[in-house]
């Protein structure tokens, strides 16, 4: 066993580096990936999960999980339930939605972090005010055009 008993998970499977899959991967409990899988990978069900992807290991789609541990690379949006880890050789090239995240030094997210419960994107409150008071938008584009002519004489 790879993990602590206290948070009752451990590794079941094993996906070796020399081994390449091409299709969707649904597993239960843990899952250690070292080798590459283009597909998505999720978690069964709502029993707890856990996923760790190698420093090797490579996946070009899209991961649901509960835990996932990530030291290797992943083109494609995440979603951790419950808690993501970006050890230092982690990438991942996508939206990153999670519980919670642990990021070391040294791990690349190109994309958004979103934390679970906060998905909507809030406006920011000046602009907020200015739509409630009613204001024109060709007014408040007026200060840009000015500006973009100061620069053209």
């Amino acid at each position: 066993m790879l993990f602590s008993k206290k948070k009752g998970l451990s590794i079941d499977t094993l996906i070796g580096e020399g081994t390449a899959i091409d299709g969707d991967l649904v597993f239960s409990g843990g899952l250690r990936l070292d080798g590459k899988v283009r597909g998505n990978i999720r978690a069964a069900g709502d029993n707890a999960s856990m996923l760790v992807i190698s420093e090797k290991g490579m996946v070009e789609g899209e991961i649901t999980v509960g835990h996932l541990i990530l030291n290797g690379t992943v083109k494609g949006p995440v979603h951790a339930g419950e808690l993501l880890e970006l050890q230092p050789h982690a990438r991942v090239l996508g939206e990153v939605r999670y519980a919670a995240l642990e990021m070391h030094q040294g791990a690349l997210v190109e994309g958004r972090l979103v934390p679970l419960g906060q998905e909507e994107i809030k406006a920011l409150p000046n602009l907020v005010a200015a739509e409630d008071a009613g204001e024109d938008t060709k007014d408040a584009g007026a200060p840009l055009e000015v500006a973009e002519a100061g620069k053209a004489a």
